[in-house]
């Protein structure tokens, strides 16, 4: 009984029966070299054995600490978090007014802003053209005679001089401008003295015969290959719109050659599709945005009979009629400019923030102009005062303007600011604006500026092929 014991504690898991007739086989091949190598080898699997299983036992308990670690860092985050929202609401707004007040030229440490969609909504276009009649009150604007300055003479006796395609207008100069009165302002297509070259953005003389017959003008452009040609959707224009609205898409021969690469051929006429393609010779900046300001802001210096003009920028397809378009944000607005709101900014510091942290132009540059602006009054946007300007930064790739004195001020004061400053128009339209109206308080200008839902519902929207870098970009 005892020896049975014994052996139950020796083997828990095996009878004596059983104990005593493996002894007597093991006792048996033991005594053969080959029961001596077998015997070595059960222990040797039985010491490897024990070490995996013991590697793996502190593995998994590895494994096992990491998930704490992880899960209690989790845990002391989440709490903190809930401390963070659990706040009281004065709090709150304290540590917004301390974020707001922080450097707001600190680049390096952006905010966050979530990427938002974007999406076209309702416009309230008629049906059809065929019932628009132009109101009869609707020139009831302010009046004056403006006109402009074609050619410089040399202001120094000294050697160098070089003519610019905005002239050189003094700091005085520019003040005056600003006044609403008869005059002769700076804009654009300044040439030098006698026997100097043009300043720029030469026009065939079948172009400009052309040009001066529109009465309504839809007007685009392609410098430097740096976009796709869109083609207005020709079925969504109307027959009335396709025989008395010109559709003038300005190129450079660098992009007709490359249009004509990708198989886009003007006709006989140098139509391709809607667009009547008129080439620039002699572009008068190398900055290919810069240049691309002069159809953009300059469309009554173009059209010089037109009545209306549309601004479609290169990146966007028109998808709507034309004459509707001006029906609805100009005549039953009563408006002689009308431009969108930016689908993201309202504000120039913020625009100014975002044009460095993308390496939009110098920053020393956009500080220059940011910090004159400043010096001259430019406010800081306020949501809640709407009575000028739902928002102090466009989206100007889509611009619809009645060739009134005023929107035509506007415009050339616009561009001066352009060719003065960073071609970063976003930067400028604010100070311009309100400048105007701050020094003529009694004659006003009648700018609407409607949402970029709208636009979006008004022209598709694309990528462009490339952003060319312009000269002095950080």
């Amino acid at each position: 009984m005892c020896s049975g014991m014994a052996l139950l504690r020796n083997n828990g898991e095996l009878f004596p029966e059983r104990r005593v007739i493996i002894d007597a086989a093991l006792n048996s091949i033991s005594k053969s070299d080959h029961g001596s190598k077998v015997s070595r080898r059960g222990r040797r699997f039985g010491r490897i054995t024990k070490h995996r299983i013991l590697r793996w036992i502190i593995l998994v308990l590895a494994l096992f600490s990491i998930f704490l670690t992880i899960y209690g860092l989790k845990k002391f985050l989440q709490a903190k978090l809930e401390s963070r929202f659990s706040m009281p609401q004065q709090d709150l707004r304290g540590e917004r007014s301390l974020k707001e007040n922080s450097s707001l030229y600190n680049v390096e440490n952006p905010p966050k802003n979530k990427r938002r969609k974007h999406l076209p909504c309702d416009v309230g276009l008629r049906q059809s053209v065929g019932a628009l009649i132009e109101p009869k009150n609707y020139i009831n604007f302010t009046q004056f005679s403006l006109d402009y300055i074609d050619r410089e003479e040399k202001t120094s006796q000294k050697d160098f001089y070089e003519p610019r395609f905005g002239g050189h207008p003094t700091l005085e100069e520019r003040e005056n401008s600003f006044y609403v009165k008869n005059q002769t302002i700076h804009c654009g297509f300044v040439n030098g003295p006698s026997g100097y070259p043009n300043t720029g953005f030469d026009l065939d003389e079948k172009d400009r015969a052309y040009m001066s017959s529109c009465k309504v003008a839809v007007s685009s452009c392609i410098f430097g290959s740096s976009d796709f040609l869109r083609r207005p959707t020709n079925r969504l224009i109307s027959q009335y719109s396709k025989d008395n609205v010109c559709f003038v898409m300005f190129l450079d021969d660098q992009t007709l050659a490359k249009l004509l690469a990708e198989g886009n051929h003007p006709d006989e006429r140098g139509y391709i599709g809607l667009w009547k393609v008129v080439i620039v010779e002699n572009l008068p900046y190398k900055d290919m945005r810069r240049t691309g300001k002069v159809p953009k802001f300059l469309s009554h210096r173009l059209f010089p009979n037109s009545r209306y003009s549309i601004w479609l920028d290169s990146k966007m397809r028109l998808t709507s009629d034309p004459m509707l378009i001006i029906e609805y944000f100009l005549w039953r607005r009563k408006a002689e400019y009308a431009i969108s709101n930016h689908y993201d900014r309202h504000s120039v510091w913020e625009e100014v923030l975002q044009n460095k942290r993308l390496n939009k132009f110098n920053h020393a540059a956009i500080d220059e102009q940011f910090n004159f602006y400043e010096s001259d009054g430019l406010p800081r946007f306020e949501p809640s005062n709407h009575s000028l300007l739902p928002s102090y930064v466009p989206e100007g790739s889509f611009i619809v303007r009645a060739h009134t004195p005023m929107s035509n001020l506007f415009s050339c004061l616009w561009f001066n600011e352009v060719d003065r400053f960073t071609s970063r128009d976003q930067l400028s339209f604010a100070y311009t604006y309100l400048k105007l109206r701050r020094m003529n308080p009694d004659r006003p200008f009648q700018l609407y500026m409607f949402k970029d839902c709208e636009r979006r519902a008004l022209a598709k929207l694309f990528r462009h092929r490339e952003v060319p870098s312009p000269p002095g970009t950080a």
